[in-house]
């Protein structure tokens, strides 16, 4: 099958595949007489087991590494296993960040009286040229922002 109908049966898009190639993530298949790649089945089965890695979340570098096992039958589940708590460890990481961002932004707009007057902290916090300190909400900054009021 040509690359448009493994991007269609796979789910993964005819660029994507061709970055995939190009990066060494799949290996570069055979191409026909007239120079189309040439997909088959394993292949398709391949490039959905990275669409599914992408939506968990992975990397690329983490679904090479998944690949491998993946390949390897004498893989020992404790590695795959590692490399999945690893990517839950950094989602969770990622999402009390969004949540702490969230939280400032919600803090940042009850402060706000969003009326006909110019004033708004939510654009006097965004002014300020010092970054939060990692692990800070910002709702410290906002005494700054209403003083200023």
């Amino acid at each position: 099958m040509n690359i448009g109908q493994a991007a269609q049966a796979s789910g993964v898009s005819a660029k994507m595949i061709r970055y995939y190639e190009q990066i060494g993530l799949i290996r570069a298949v055979g191409r026909t007489a007239s120079g189309y790649r040439d997909y088959d089945a394993a292949d398709v089965h391949e490039l959905r087991f990275i669409r599914r890695a992408r939506d968990l979340g992975f990397a690329i570098p983490e679904i090479s590494d998944l690949l491998g096992l993946w390949r390897d039958k004498s893989r020992r589940s404790a590695d795959v296993k590692a490399i999945a708590e690893a990517r839950i460890s950094d989602l969770r990481a990622r999402i009390a960040g969004m949540e702490q961002m969230a939280g400032t932004l919600e803090h940042l707009a009850l402060c706000c009286s969003g009326d006909e007057r110019p004033d708004c902290p939510i654009l006097d916090d965004l002014e300020r040229a010092d970054p939060l300190p990692e692990g800070a909400a910002g709702h410290g900054r906002m005494r700054g922002a209403l003083a200023r009021r």
